[in-house]
């Protein structure tokens, strides 16, 4: 994840975190968004309003179509609902009965992964964008999500930028998760902290 990374110069880390291993996110600082991005996201987000949307729940294939279309990575029988919010689908890889519940807002401006049989549930924020306060430019700056195999982002969650939820770990609903939490741990509150151990 942070082999591409630039040197920071405003106090961002950027060596690689362990994953799962609760250590401090990895974020890179990059510039606004081109003309192309934008002109990529506006036909997605009419192709969300008009077709994806409006889709009934259980037309998981045509929304799976619907993203790959757009160049998301989606696993088998994966279920994407279709008030899920992606910001940028070509950013977004699911793994195999992965889900991304109602109401989710996946905020994929950097790679948001799902591994396989993990769940984000109602209204659970995946926020992969932030800005650098101690920067006069308040520049942006980026990290990817990685949600590991069988883990569980609870109701309205938030997840921050760089973060990654190990294999199996719980985030309790509502929690606020901005650094790494381990495999199989269970985390609560804001700021999220470690509350027990999935057995």
């Amino acid at each position: 994840m942070a082999d591409d990374l630039e040197p920071s110069t405003s106090g961002i880390r950027t060596e690689a975190s362990p994953s799962g291993r609760g250590g401090e996110p990895v974020l890179r600082q990059v510039p606004p968004p081109g003309l192309r991005d934008k002109a990529l996201r506006l036909i997605w987000n009419a192709v969300w309003l008009l077709l994806y949307r409006w889709s009934p729940v259980p037309l998981y294939c045509w929304r799976r179509f619907l993203l790959r279309a757009f160049g998301a990575t989606i696993g088998k029988d994966a279920h994407p609902y279709p008030t899920a919010r992606t910001w940028a689908p070509w950013n977004l890889t699911m793994g195999d009965r992965s889900c991304l519940g109602p109401g989710v807002d996946c905020y994929s401006a950097a790679p948001v992964i799902l591994g396989a049989d993990s769940i984000v549930s109602q209204r659970a924020y995946l926020c992969t964008a932030s800005h650098d306060i101690r920067d006069p430019n308040f520049s942006l700056i980026l990290g990817a999500i990685t949600i590991e195999k069988g883990a569980w982002v609870a109701a309205e969650a938030f997840v921050g930028p760089g973060v990654t939820v190990g294999k199996r770990a719980v985030v309790g609903a509502r929690a606020v998760v901005t650094h790494d939490v381990q495999a199989e741990m269970i985390v609560v509150g804001n700021p999220a902290r470690v509350v027990g151990h999935r057995t």
